[in-house]
């Protein structure tokens, strides 16, 4: 006897159904599957960015200079790009309990091959390994949240899910960059490692099986890019999510250079930036369930209105604390919306659409962080970046714009 696919029902203001929860889920236990699912952000947080907080200790670990130990960061983000697209294709007709499991797993052993790495060249192939299951993580994580609550509560339920991403540069980037300057940055790596075998274990005990979509295909993944509005909405995230990044990709010498604080606050602002994106990130999911399309407008306004004021409220600390915050706060909000728009327009390439969005923020990360290099470069100061990243925000907004048009048009 064989299981249908989960069935489908229309999202009011959507070009492409989504999927409806699987019969029988028992609700009562939603709360701890998406508890056991945000871990798994938690853990892919942590490691994604504790590597800037210990670079130094990495390069005297395998023998390179600092700027040379940076290109693992940049390996891990190719490792993003790369591997959403191709673990979304190849695992579309596996039932997305069982790939979440591989993925964690495959997880864990890349990030333990980082605590083990004897030379620069294996320390950056394993980052670039540990870079693959991310965006697909964080795709079928939220594909199944969503699968798990009634269609009004979806937003909520996929934002609790990239909680966990937020948590994670509150808590757990602090704590493991703590863990790797105390007792080696290796030890950091061992940490993530025990995270992600946890998420296994939570994934395996707390989240329902969701059954596989027999008639999917590779093929029928990849029509996602065929989709004019998956494109559109990619664009959004890599151009007007880069603001965010352009300003945060230098916070600290801002920090130091324009506010005129000691390094020694830098952790402060740093804990502004997380507060904001938890805030952000549940905000998100409350503004996803009474309109993707409206919040992802507000958010972008916001965003672009923010980087403008904090090239103005960087001169003063407390200004410049709350600028941090607000940022992060109207990115979050972005980036959890995207998620589900990608996930509304994808059609029923629904892996793919939904893998795809930490693909493109990956690119936004890289885009800012070089163009905000690049005005600094210039001699423009460090307020410079935060301009880029209002004209970057400016830039999404009117691709998005051209998105709206597409839909009104799609619709009638």
């Amino acid at each position: 006897m064989t299981t249908s696919p989960p069935r489908t029902v229309a999202d009011p203001g959507t070009e492409a159904p989504t999927p409806e929860a699987p019969p029988g889920a028992p609700r009562r236990h939603v709360g701890a599957a998406l508890l056991a699912l945000s871990v798994g952000g938690f853990a892919i947080g942590t490691t994604e960015f504790v590597t800037m907080g210990l670079l130094p200790e990495m390069a005297d670990g395998v023998g390179v200079d600092i700027p040379q130990a940076g290109h693992v960061i940049s390996c891990y983000a190719l490792g993003v790009v790369v591997g959403a697209p191709l673990i979304a294709v190849l695992g579309a007709r596996l039932p997305r309990k069982g790939l979440l499991l591989v993925l964690m797993a495959a997880y864990a052993l890349a990030n333990l091959a980082t605590a083990l790495a004897p030379s620069y060249l294996s320390l950056a192939g394993s980052r670039f390994v540990a870079g693959l299951p991310h965006g697909a993580y964080f795709g079928v994580a939220s594909l199944v949240a969503a699968g798990l609550v009634d269609p009004a509560r979806r937003g909520r339920a996929v934002s609790r899910v990239m909680l966990g991403l937020a948590v994670a540069n509150l808590v757990g980037v602090p704590a493991a960059a703590w863990l790797g300057q105390h007792l080696g940055w290796r030890s950091a790596y061992v940490a993530v490692t025990g995270l992600a075998l946890l998420t296994v274990l939570l994934v395996a005990l707390l989240v329902p099986v969701v059954p596989a979509d027999r008639e999917a295909t590779g093929r029928r993944e990849l029509r996602a890019f065929s989709r004019v509005q998956v494109w559109l909405t990619l664009l959004v995230g890599a151009v007007g999510f880069g603001g965010m990044f352009a300003m945060y990709s230098y916070i600290a010498p801002t920090v130091t250079d324009v506010t005129g604080l000691p390094s020694s606050t830098v952790p402060v602002f740093l804990l502004a930036f997380g507060i904001g994106g938890i805030l952000g990130t549940t905000l998100g999911g409350i503004g996803a369930d009474w309109s993707v399309l409206r919040t992802i407008l507000v958010a972008n306004v916001a965003m672009g209105l923010a980087l403008v004021g904090f090239t103005f409220a960087a001169h003063q600390p407390v200004t410049a604390w709350l600028g941090v915050l607000v940022v992060a706060l109207v990115g979050s909000m972005l980036a959890v919306t995207l998620q589900l728009r990608l996930m509304q327009v994808a059609g029923d390439a629904q892996t793919l659409g939904a893998a795809m969005n930490h693909a493109s923020l990956n690119t936004a990360n890289a885009l800012g962080a070089w163009l905000g290099g690049v005005v600094i470069a210039a001699g423009l100061g460090y307020t410079a970046p935060s301009w880029v990243g209002a004209g970057l925000s400016l830039a999404g907004l009117g691709v998005f714009a051209l998105s709206l048009l597409v839909h009104r048009r799609d619709t009638r």
